[in-house]
């Protein structure tokens, strides 16, 4: 693979202090077993991240990450206020007004959520007309959620029971919405069901879909993650919708599962209007009687350059191996990685990969030209996004 971007760098110091947050929230929250609130308190959730099925002989298959948690409770939110503190030396911000500490509490949410190990969750879609409920579980055959709370593995359902509930859902563009169950927790969710020939986008997510500002700093970079409101990058909306209405999306980020919800909240309101899509971001666990909750701290702190890499590559693999007959394009930044990756993947994968387009972010056409070789280059002011 090519050499890394000198904005390497850079990244690696504001991740060092993103793993420095992570593990005072970690650390903080799991130290002491606190008192439960009253169950009327509580706010019960399954997050079912949004995914896709793909269509193997006669079923289709649906990849899954499922996180079974609770609201914060006392002493894990007054944890998160500790942190704040931190997070706004850091971002230099002097005084935080109410709109902007409200805002903090929401995105760090899921970072101090109380998960819940050992729920077995079922799924049920909507308008079954069987009333089937389908029991999770994970590639190794358990059933129940891990000390994280988190099961993932695949769903599978025949071509039949799919054409079916398309039909009762009335779905127009191959979406299933259901509902997920542990009995006391539930939640709702939405998989695409993808047909195995047709174009499809797999995008980048910080400083290609909304500015982050990875390559200016720790501060700034904080800043925007927790602090102040998301703003779309430029014109990219508009071109991601250029593409056609039966594009399918893909988002990938070396962001943490955590941001998932004030992530997909943005992408796909009204405002920022990018077409919705599944969501591939990095795993971080936050309970420390797991011990690769260590290693996830380790990479984030010292690797992440490698971690995001290794991370970003598998996902799109994984899409690839889903759907050999399928164009792909891919849709990034030259801040990070990006550029690289998408040369090494569309070196192994040419019959695949149809064009690569880069948000230039750091000027790399002029000083970095190399990195963006045969790549198509979109202007960061919004001028050039087609």
């Amino acid at each position: 693979m090519r050499s890394q971007p000198r904005a390497l760098t850079r990244h690696r110091h504001s991740a060092r202090y993103w793993s420095l947050f992570i593990l005072l929230l970690a650390s903080l929250s799991s130290c002491a077993t606190p008192p439960r609130l009253d169950d009327s308190q509580l706010d019960h959730d399954i997050t079912f991240f949004s995914s896709y099925g793909y269509q193997l002989d006669t079923r289709w298959h649906i990849p899954f990450r499922v996180w079974v948690n609770e609201t914060p409770n006392t002493l894990r939110e007054l944890t998160a206020r500790g942190a704040r503190k931190l997070l706004r030396n850091v971002a230099e911000i002097e005084e935080l007004s109410e709109p902007q500490k409200e805002r903090y509490l929401w995105r760090v949410r899921d970072f101090v959520a109380d998960s819940k190990s050992g729920q077995r969750v079922f799924l049920a879609f909507d308008n079954d007309p069987e009333r089937e409920l389908f029991a999770l579980r994970n590639d190794e055959g358990e059933f129940e959620t891990d000390f994280n709370g988190v099961l993932q593995g695949s769903l599978s359902i025949s071509a039949r029971r799919a054409r079916q509930l398309l039909k009762e859902q009335n779905s127009k563009d191959n979406w299933l919405s259901f509902l997920a169950s542990s009995g006391e927790y539930e939640g709702r969710g939405r998989v695409q069901l993808i047909p195995a020939t047709g174009l499809s986008v797999i995008s980048d997510i910080d400083d290609t879909t909304k500015v982050t500002g990875i390559t200016q700093g720790a501060s700034i970079v904080l800043n925007n993650v927790f602090f102040s409101d998301y703003q779309a990058a430029p014109c990219m909306a508009e071109l991601y919708h250029s593409l056609g209405n039966e594009a399918v999306f893909h988002y990938v980020s070396g962001a943490p599962w955590q941001l998932y919800e004030p992530t997909t909240t943005f992408l796909f309101s009204e405002a920022a209007n990018f077409p919705p899509g599944s969501i591939h971001m990095k795993n971080v666990r936050t309970n420390f009687l797991e011990k690769d909750s260590y290693l996830d701290f380790w990479k984030l702190a010292g690797f992440s350059g490698p971690a995001t890499i290794a991370q970003k590559t598998d996902s799109i693999e994984r899409i690839l191996q889903h759907f050999p007959d399928r164009q792909l394009v891919l849709i990034g930044d030259s801040g990070e990685h990006d550029p690289e990756i998408f040369a090494d993947i569309s070196l192994r994968h040419p019959e695949q990969i149809s064009s690569i387009r880069i948000r230039d972010v750091v000027n790399a056409a002029e000083t970095q030209p190399a990195r963006l070789h045969d790549m198509m280059v979109i202007s960061p002011d919004g001028e050039s996004c087609s």
